[in-house]
């Protein structure tokens, strides 16, 4: 008789499931073997990173100044010309005077008249010949006519422009014989005498947030390649300019001891005041990297497997790479076998 047929199928059945129990255990635990990847692990340190903009601008006086008359007229002489350099009080141009002074002649014949009138009617009042109300009458008519002549004699004054202080002409916008209106621009000077220099220019609303007036700036001239300049935040605009949408700095330069002048290209560094919070890796634990983008490994709470993390890359300094986010409650990286890595590989850290 066949002994395998004397156990009973209960028996049988309570065997085969054993053991196809015991092989799923197995299996699910999955047990480290030679073939597993050995990595090695370092810890994640934090710094406090200031962030550095870079812009670009021009070179200009921070007294820029746009020299006009006060009345319109017809140009008579311009006496300078682009790049040349004046002084405080000296003649640029002058207006063609001669309706201006006959407006001067006819205010003058105005208030003589009326000045005639008073004594008149001064003299018939004391007479009683003349009401209180005729003289008060005429010695206002006698004051609208000097205020006028005044006025006249103002605008004659200013039929000519003088540099307001020492400077530099850098743009000639109208020629003798245009005729201009008050207070259209004819030249504009750059204002020298108290060495302000600035640079301009537009910044995003993302970078214009994280500054501060008053924030230190490194300027690098390409007059002078080799010098780098100091400099702070001077202005900063609290609208955006409609036609770029970029917000305008003004960043006043010191010269140094340096000549300067308006119109030099600049490339201007601004060190922000807000410190930002970076997680520093060695350069080792980045498995791959496009750009500002990358992807590192960690070791999971098995010690078998491993997570792969996007991270977003700050920049990258010697044998340090400085991590923006990603790693936020991440206490080491894997060094050592990054380039054998995938998220389902096996792995067992090394013992030394």
């Amino acid at each position: 008789m066949n002994k395998l047929c004397s156990i009973p199928a209960a028996v049988i059945i309570a065997a085969s499931a054993l053991l196809l129990a015991s092989c799923s255990q197995n299996k699910a635990q999955t047990p480290v073997t030679e073939d597993a990847v050995v990595v090695k692990t370092q810890p994640v340190s934090f710094t406090g990173y200031t962030t550095t903009l870079e812009y670009s601008g021009a070179l200009a006086s921070a007294s820029e100044t746009k020299l006009s008359f006060k009345i319109g007229g017809v140009i008579s002489k311009v006496y300078v010309q682009e790049g040349d350099h004046v002084s405080r009080g000296q003649l640029l141009a002058t207006l063609d005077l001669t309706e201006i002074n006959a407006q001067v002649q006819q205010a003058a014949l105005s208030a003589e008249k009326a000045t005639r009138d008073e004594n008149r009617v001064k003299n018939l009042f004391n007479d009683t010949a003349a009401t209180l109300e005729q003289l008060q009458n005429v010695q206002t008519q006698l004051s609208v006519a000097n205020e006028g002549l005044r006025i006249a004699k103002f605008n004659q004054q200013y039929a000519q422009i003088r540099a307001t202080e020492e400077g530099t002409i850098i743009k000639k916008i109208m020629n003798e014989g245009e005729l201009v209106s008050a207070g259209a621009p004819v030249l504009i000077m750059n204002g020298t005498s108290n060495n302000d220099w600035v640079v301009r220019f537009g910044v995003s609303d993302k970078d214009w947030a994280n500054l501060r007036k008053g924030d230190a700036a490194n300027i690098t001239l390409d007059a002078y390649p080799d010098d780098i300049f100091r400099g702070i935040i001077n202005k900063m605009a609290e609208a955006a300019d409609p036609q770029s949408g970029t917000y305008e700095l003004e960043v006043k330069v010191l010269p140094n001891g340096k000549k300067f002048a308006a119109g030099f290209f600049a490339n201007i560094q601004l060190n922000t005041a807000t410190q930002q919070k970076l997680s520093m890796i060695p350069i080792e634990a980045l498995a791959e990297a496009d750009a500002k983008t990358g992807f590192v490994y960690t070791l999971n709470a098995d010690n078998k497997t491993v997570t792969r993390k996007k991270v977003q890359i700050a920049f990258i300094e010697n044998d340090k790479v400085a991590i923006k986010s990603g790693l936020e409650n991440v206490e080491a990286v894997i060094t050592d076998g990054t380039s054998y890595l995938t998220e389902n590989t096996i792995v067992k850290p090394a013992t030394n």
